[in-house]
């Protein structure tokens, strides 16, 4: 899993008002638990923009006033309209203790009912899992080249070494389609025709 930093200053006061004025000087009111006491923590919007809006889940080395600790976004607000970052929640990371996390899938090759004019159909773009920290891989790597028209894949059917998938099993992650113009059978392999 990718690893960022990110520099947070302890706050004092917590409630509304201490926040509308944290958003007004480009700070995001921010909390960190997991283990202990919560820590309420302010860190730049900059800083956060750079990993909210990325495909990729990171495991965030969090520096608050010199404490050093690792941990995830566990859950976050944004403003309905203008998408910016209000409040961020982190999970601070135990290495013996598994975590759930949504973690962004990868489609690998070129799915033969694609080729012969089928359409790919994603419902899904994240997977949810409960794994160890240290086992959390960056993406959910699904290869698709042998998937042809009318074929899926289902969670159920993925099986990564420490992952447990909390999505239901018989949920299609990826299917191809027929689609308009695709020719059904022309995917099929020049081996089996002969057969």
């Amino acid at each position: 899993m990718k690893v960022a930093s990110l520099s947070g200053s302890s706050r004092e006061s917590v409630g509304k008002k201490n926040a509308r004025q944290l958003r007004a000087n480009g700070l995001v009111p921010c909390v960190l638990y997991g283990q202990g006491n919560q820590i309420h923590f302010s860190a730049k919007d900059i800083d956060l923009d750079k990993l909210v809006y990325t495909p990729y889940v990171f495991k965030v080395e969090l520096d608050i006033d010199g404490q050093k600790s690792f941990a995830i976004i566990q859950d976050l607000q944004q403003d309905p309209l203008t998408g910016k970052v209000r409040h961020i929640d982190f999970l601070k990371l135990d290495e013996t203790k598994p975590v759930k996390i949504g973690l962004p899938i990868k489609l690998t090759g070129n799915a033969r009912g694609v080729l012969a004019g089928g359409k790919l159909s994603t419902p899904f773009r994240r997977l949810t899992v409960v794994a160890l920290p240290d086992a959390l891989p960056d993406f959910v790597e699904i290869d698709i080249t042998k998937l042809r028209i009318g074929q899926s894949i289902r969670v159920g059917q993925i099986n990564i070494e420490g992952l447990k998938f909390l999505d239901p099993q018989t949920a299609v992650v990826v299917a191809v389609r027929m689609a308009r113009g695709a020719v059904k059978g022309s995917d099929a392999d020049p081996e089996e025709d002969e057969e």
